[in-house]
């Protein structure tokens, strides 16, 4: 995908972002339905959509139209949120609300720009793009600040009950 966006081509990038996307719901809703969710398939899933986003928030960035800010906040959020959670050791990752609304937005400002390029069809002008990824650098650290406020809320409560 990132070298599909700097080369610029957009049609096959868009294929592949609209196959990314449905498998990604397909096996989800197939995990649900089948009753095997487990906290390690929750973690492989939130895992390589951050990683996918990431590199077509990069390749975005390279091409001018996204901060380098937004695609490396991507990554140290997700980080946080793996860790917070305590994924790594086999518990189930701990969302938010604010965590996957970005999580959803980082996809739809991603993609945008792919689709409009694809169908050239510029529906919202490029430079509003920057725009809006800096509201999602700006959600993103609020949202990081949350979990971190509660994780040492979460802490001090732990550590007075142990007293």
């Amino acid at each position: 995908m990132l070298y599909l966006v700097l080369i610029e081509h957009w049609t096959l990038a868009a294929i592949v972002l609209v196959t990314t996307v449905g498998t990604d719901l397909l096996d989800g809703y197939i995990a649900r339905v089948r009753n095997q969710i487990t906290a390690l398939g929750g973690l492989l899933d939130h895992s390589s959509d951050a990683f996918f986003v990431s590199l077509l928030l990069f390749a975005l960035a390279a091409r001018g139209l996204v901060p380098i800010a937004l695609p490396c906040l991507v990554i140290i959020a997700f980080l946080q949120y793996t860790f917070d959670s305590r994924a790594l050791s086999g518990h189930s990752l701990r969302t938010s609300n604010l965590g996957r609304y970005n999580g959803v937005s980082y996809f739809l400002l991603a993609g945008f720009p792919v689709m409009q390029n694809a169908l050239n069809l510029h529906v919202i002008p490029d430079e509003y793009f920057k725009w809006i990824a800096w509201g999602l650098v700006l959600s993103t650290t609020i949202s990081m600040l949350d979990r971190l406020f509660t994780l040492q809320r979460k802490n001090r409560s732990d550590t007075s009950i142990d007293e």
